[in-house]
């Protein structure tokens, strides 16, 4: 079964093309500045890799170029369209329609409907999906939604201390996201060390950052709450944050409260504090000059990681693994020592010397330490390529 995963962007498009169950990639590509004058596409299958400038005015287009590349009689890959039995999506948020499904008109109204819940993310997938769902109807659209590996997490964790009818009328609680990332980490770490019971701290760190903690691959908690802008700092996005701090800054600022919520999703976290960058790259370099405010965000963010990795010790009753994931996570030697330090009381011992050369999929604890430490690149395309072909098998 070939399955094509989309990962959508407001104007861009990439892909990747896997053969189900052997789960072999097959071909991946992608699309930059959809709807500008000039769009640059690229794709690699096999030995073949090529890039061009189109005009590609959305993103049905950038789908039909897409499967263009990967029929094209030369370089191609597949002898028709027809061979893909379906395009699986990394939807964020629909509420109480979780899980991975069919998309149809049902959840497209519902993303639709809690768009100021992901307002990056979910305008722009639910006009994705009705575009193709035009262009291609012959293919079945799938959608993995980010809360799916979550809905284990147990009520006394997710409720937040509302009246419970806001839960139950208007679906406010901690729904967690970052769910394939999580989900495939907690599966990869129980087929490294041979154990289906393991007590896992994942930490999903990159532009967007969570954690969770999962016991026998479940979750049972996620540091997102009912958005993506909560728990930990973003690179531009705020994380906890006290709602009652709003009334004081919209009478100081005259600001409306729609404007402040604006700038708390795209003017604060790392870049906030910083009032430099949210890439942590440049807080690093920035703050070995002397920048304090860049020091400060890199100090503020490894404490708000800790935070969540103390709590979660607490619910696991300890942890068999903590794993370093994300564009963060897998290169950042100095966020990782960061979060580690004087963690010996709770058994988390990081060997520094692995911790500087360590690429790929490697341990980075000492021999002595109870709980292992893992750094581990994250594959979330799979994960939806697994849950699009089960939905497709039923």
């Amino acid at each position: 079964m070939k399955v094509l995963v989309a990962n959508l962007g407001s104007t861009s498009f990439k892909y990747r093309l896997f053969d189900l169950p052997s789960e072999k990639q097959l071909a991946k590509g992608g699309i930059d500045r959809i709807g500008q004058p000039e769009s640059i596409c690229q794709v690699e299958i096999g030995d073949h890799k090529a890039t061009q400038n189109l005009s590609v005015p959305d993103h049905a287009a950038a789908t039909r170029i897409c499967l263009e590349q990967l029929t094209d009689p030369k370089s191609g890959c597949l002898k028709s369209v027809a061979e893909v039995a379906a395009i699986g999506f990394k939807a964020v948020f629909a509420g109480k329609l979780s899980g991975y499904r069919r998309v149809d008109e049902a959840l497209l109204a519902k993303m639709e409907e809690f768009s100021d819940i992901a307002p990056a993310h979910n305008p722009m997938y639910a006009k994705a999906m009705r575009e193709l769902n035009k262009a291609f109807p012959q293919i079945p659209l799938v959608a993995s939604l980010e809360t799916a590996f979550h809905d284990t997490i147990p009520d006394a964790t997710r409720c937040y201390a509302v009246p419970y009818e806001w839960k139950e009328q208007y679906e406010v609680c901690r729904w967690g996201f970052h769910g394939a990332s999580h989900r495939y980490l907690s599966t990869r770490i129980a087929q490294l060390l041979g154990r289906n019971d393991l007590r896992v701290i994942t930490c999903h760190l990159g532009g967007s950052n969570s954690i969770c903690a999962s016991h026998g691959g479940v979750s049972h908690a996620n540091s997102l709450g009912m958005s993506p802008q909560s728990g930990l700092p973003h690179n531009n996005r705020v994380g906890d944050f006290d709602p009652f701090a709003l009334p004081i800054l919209m009478r100081a600022t005259g600001k409306t409260l729609e404007q402040l919520l604006e700038e708390l999703s795209s003017k604060g976290g790392l870049l906030g504090v910083s009032g430099l960058s949210g890439d942590v790259r440049d807080l690093e370099e920035a703050a070995a000059k002397g920048h304090a405010r860049a020091k400060l965000a890199l100090d503020l963010f490894i404490n708000s990681i800790r935070q969540y990795i103390g709590a979660y010790l607490t619910i696991l009753g300890g942890a068999d693994a903590i794993i370093f994931s994300g564009g963060i996570g897998e290169n950042s030697k100095l966020i990782r020592a960061g979060v580690c330090e004087n963690m010996g009381w709770a058994g988390i011992e990081l060997d520094a010397g692995v911790n500087q050369t360590a690429k790929g999929e490697a341990k980075l604890s000492t021999a002595d330490s109870k709980t292992e430490v893992w750094v581990l690149p994250t594959n979330e395309e799979i994960v939806v390529a697994r849950q699009t072909a089960a939905v497709v098998a039923k």
